[in-house]
C-alpha cells in the first residue's frame, strides 16, 4: 500500500499528518509513504526528522484582499505547484491521499482529484479551514474532531466523527523519566508554556514582564517556547530592560522534546489549537489556555472556552492577559492541589476517542472499496 500525505504550515496540521502515518505505518507494515510540503517549511523539516520521504512543492498563500503583488505571486507559484503535484503524484502512484490542511494541502488534494485518486481529508477544529472547507467537496471521506465542524461540509454521507490523533510520543512518554530529563525533583513544580508552532507574541510579552517576578517564586521551575521566529527579539528585550534570565526560567525557541516537556509539566501554559488541547487533555494536565484571536472563525476562543466549561482547564483572553493575570493563575494552580485534581479529573472525563481504530477503519473501508471496483 502506498500513502501520500499532505499538510503544513503550522504545527496544528503537521503533527496530526505525522500522527496519522505513524497509526498507519504500525497497521500496514510494509506500507510506502510520501510527504508533500512546502520547500524549506516547517512540514519538511519534521517529516524528514521522523525518517519520511518528503517532496516539496511551490505553494503561496493568498491574502484576503483579491488585488496585490504578493496574490499575483502566489497564483503562479500554485499553478506551477500545481503541476509539481500532478508529477509527483502520477510517479508515486497512491492508493490514498490525506490531507490536514493548510494550503499546500489544497494543492495537492485538488492534483489527487484530478487523477481520480481516492482522496481523504483530516479537519482538527470545530470550525474548520478554507482549505479542508473546498477540499471536502471531492474528498470521499471527511475525518472530523468536533461534531460542530459536520456544520460546514454539505456532503454529510462523507464525514466519520475520529477524534484527533495523538503521537505515540505523547503516549508513550513516561512522567518520571522526562522529570530526569529536565533535572526536576518532587517538590518542583514544572510550568510548560508555548504559543503554538509559532509562538505568540502575548504570551511571550506576559512571561517577558513577569521574569523577576518568576525568579522569586519558591520551587518553581518554568520552560517557555518563544517560536522561531520571536526568539532573538525576546532575548535581545531581556537584554535591553537590563534583566537577566532567572535560573528556574528556561528560554528556547522551539521544542523538539515537546513529548517530555508535555508529560513532566505540572501545568500547562498555551494557545488553544485543536491538537495541543488534544494533547493536554489526553495527558489529563491542568492547563491555562490563552487563544490566539485572529484564527479562522475564533476557532480557539471556542476550544478554550469548552475546555473551561468543562472544568479542565482556565481561559484568559489576549486582551485580558497581562503580567497579573498570569501569574495569579500560575500561582493559584501552583497552591492549590485540589483545583489541580479536579481539573485532571475533568479532563480523563473528556478524553474517550478511539481514534487510531477510527481511523483504520476509514482507510480499510477506501481500500475495500478500491480492490472491488477493480
Amino acid at each position: 500500500m502506498k500513502i501520500l500525505i499532505t499538510g503544513g504550515g503550522t504545527g496544528g496540521h503537521i503533527i496530526p499528518a505525522l500522527a496519522i502515518l505513524e497509526i498507519i505505518k504500525e497497521k500496514y507494515i510494509n506500507c510506502q509513504v510520501l510527504y508533500v510540503g512546502g520547500k524549506n517549511s516547517l512540514e519538511e523539516e519534521l517529516a524528514q526528522k521522523e525518517g519520511y520521504e518528503f517532496k516539496a512543492i511551490k505553494t503561496g498563500y493568498l491574502e484576503r484582499k483579491i488585488i496585490s503583488l504578493n496574490n499575483l505571486k502566489s497564483i503562479f507559484k500554485n499553478v506551477y505547484g500545481l503541476f509539481q503535484s500532478l508529477g509527483i503524484i502520477k510517479k508515486f502512484s497512491p492508493d490514498i491521499i490525506i490531507g490536514t490542511g493548510g494550503y499546500v494541502s489544497g494543492t495537492v488534494v485538488l492534483s489527487g482529484k484530478i487523477l481520480k485518486k481516492n482522496i481523504v481529508i483530516h479537519e482538527q477544529n470545530a470550525h474548520p479551514g478554507i482549505t479542508n472547507r473546498i477540499a471536502g467537496k471531492f474528498a470521499d471521506k471527511i475525518m472530523i474532531s468536533f461534531n460542530k465542524a459536520s456544520n460546514y461540509f454539505k456532503n454529510k454521507d462523507k464525514i466519520v466523527f475520529t477524534g484527533n490523533p495523538v503521537r505515540k510520543e505523547i503516549m508513550e512518554s513516561d512522567f518520571e523519566e522526562s522529570r530526569k530529563f529536565f533535572k526536576l525533583d518532587s517538590k518542583d513544580f514544572f510550568v510548560y508554556s508555548f504559543g503554538g508552532s509559532g509562538g505568540q507574541r502575548s504570551i511571550n510579552n506576559a512571561i517577558l514582564d513577569s521574569i523577576e517576578e518568576i525568579s522569586k517564586i519558591k520551587n518553581l521551575k518554568w520552560l517557555h517556547i518563544t517560536g522561531k521566529n520571536h526568539f532573538k527579539k525576546f532575548v535581545s528585550n531581556i537584554s535591553s530592560r537590563n534583566l537577566k534570565t532567572p535560573e528556574n526560567l528556561v528560554i528556547k525557541d522551539y521544542m523538539y522534546d515537546a513529548p517530555k516537556a508535555l508529560k513532566a509539566s505540572d501545568l500547562i501554559i498555551g494557545s488553544a489549537g485543536a491538537i495541543s488541547i488534544t494533547e493536554i487533555i489526553y495527558l489529563n494536565k491542568p492547563c491555562i489556555l490563552i487563544p490566539k484571536k485572529y484564527t479562522a472563525e475564533n476557532h480557539q476562543y471556542f476550544n478554550a472556552k469548552e475546555i473551561q466549561e468543562r472544568g479542565a482547564g482556565y481561559l484568559i483572553l489576549e486582551d485580558d492577559l497581562n503580567k497579573e493575570t498570569l501569574l495569579e493563575h500560575v500561582k493559584l494552580l501552583m497552591n492549590n492541589s485540589q483545583k489541580r485534581n479536579e481539573m485532571i479529573n475533568n479532563s480523563r472525563k473528556i478524553f474517550n476517542i478511539d481514534f487510531e481504530n477510527n481511523i483504520i477503519k476509514i482507510i480499510d473501508e477506501i481500500l475495500r472499496s478500491e480492490v472491488n471496483e477493480k
